[in-house]
């Protein structure tokens, strides 16, 4: 990456313009073109430095109900299991955790609690394996950008 790639990266992470022509605001800012700015997030994009554009909604905030889940899952088994939960729409985070005990967490967002339960019972249905749900108590939000 160079100055111009950081530079998008830096404005992008919490000023994206809310704009007709975005990029155009982005290229203005960083002193490029529009058409330079939107090769340049492709690109990073297709590398894997940008996982997502898009926006962060409270679930809460709009009539949602959302989850902290996690799973003991067997070696020979991540795949399948990680396939079957990023295949549902509410999932916004999977990773993998080096732990004996819950080494998947993912976080799942639906429309009631009731949704989330039905979600849960899919999951186990399909894979075997009973996820653990984590509903938060209280809700602590701060912002993190990563200064690149």
């Amino acid at each position: 990456m160079d100055q111009l790639d950081r530079d998008i990266l830096n404005l992008i992470q919490s000023n994206f313009p809310l704009e007709t022509r975005p990029y155009r605001a982005v290229a203005r800012e960083v002193g490029s073109t529009e058409e330079e700015v939107l090769a340049r997030v492709r690109a990073l994009k297709e590398r894997g430095v940008i996982r997502r554009i898009g926006g962060n909604v409270w679930a809460a905030k709009v009539g949602y109900a959302s989850t902290l889940c996690a799973a003991r899952v067997e070696e020979e088994r991540l795949e399948e299991f990680t396939r079957t939960v990023n295949s549902l729409p509410g999932v916004t985070h999977n990773y993998r955790r080096d732990n004996d005990l819950l080494n998947v967490w993912f976080t799942l967002i639906a429309p009631s609690q009731e949704e989330l339960a039905a979600i849960l019972d899919s999951i186990e249905e399909k894979t075997g394996i009973r996820p653990h749900s984590f509903p938060a108590v209280k809700t602590f939000k701060i912002k993190v950008d990563f200064e690149v």
